[in-house]
C-alpha cells in the first residue's frame, strides 16, 4: 500500500483548499485513513479520521468546524477539505493509513502508525 498526498499550497487566511490523499497497490479500500499534520518546530498532530465506508469520521476539536473529510473508494482517494485557513494552520499535512475499516479509539496517536505518505505543504499567508 502507497499512500500520496496532494493538494497543497499558498492560500490566503479566510480561503479554502481541498487535501487529496490517493491509495494504491494492495488492500488500497482496507484501512480507515487519517489526516495529520506537522508545524515547524512541532509535534505532529491528528486532525482526522475516516473509516472505510466514509461514515465514520473523527475530527480534532481544533478542527471540526473548518475542516471536512470524505471519501471516494471508487478512486481510493481521501480528502480533506479545509476552510476559514488561518496562519497557524501553516504545515506539512500527511495522511496515513490509521487500522483495518475503522479509526478506532486511538486514531490519534500518530507514534503507531507505520504508513505514511510524503505530505504536502499547505502555506496559509497573505
Amino acid at each position: 500500500l502507497q499512500l500520496v498526498e496532494s493538494g497543497g499550497g499558498l492560500v490566503q487566511p479566510g480561503g479554502s483548499l481541498r487535501l487529496s490523499c490517493a491509495a494504491s497497490g494492495s488492500h488500497a479500500d482496507y484501512y480507515a485513513i487519517g489526516w495529520f499534520r506537522q508545524s515547524l518546530g512541532k509535534e505532529r498532530e491528528a486532525l482526522s479520521c475516516i473509516s472505510t465506508s466514509g461514515g465514520g469520521a473523527n475530527y480534532d476539536d481544533s478542527v471540526k468546524d473548518r475542516f471536512t473529510i470524505s471519501r471516494d473508494n471508487a478512486e481510493n482517494t481521501v480528502y480533506l477539505q479545509m476552510g476559514s485557513l488561518k496562519p497557524e494552520d501553516t504545515a506539512v499535512y500527511y495522511c496515513a493509513a490509521v487500522r483495518p475499516f475503522t479509526c478506532g479509539t486511538n486514531w490519534r496517536n500518530h507514534r503507531s502508525l507505520g504508513l505514511w505518505g510524503q505530505g504536502t505543504l499547505v502555506t496559509v499567508s497573505s
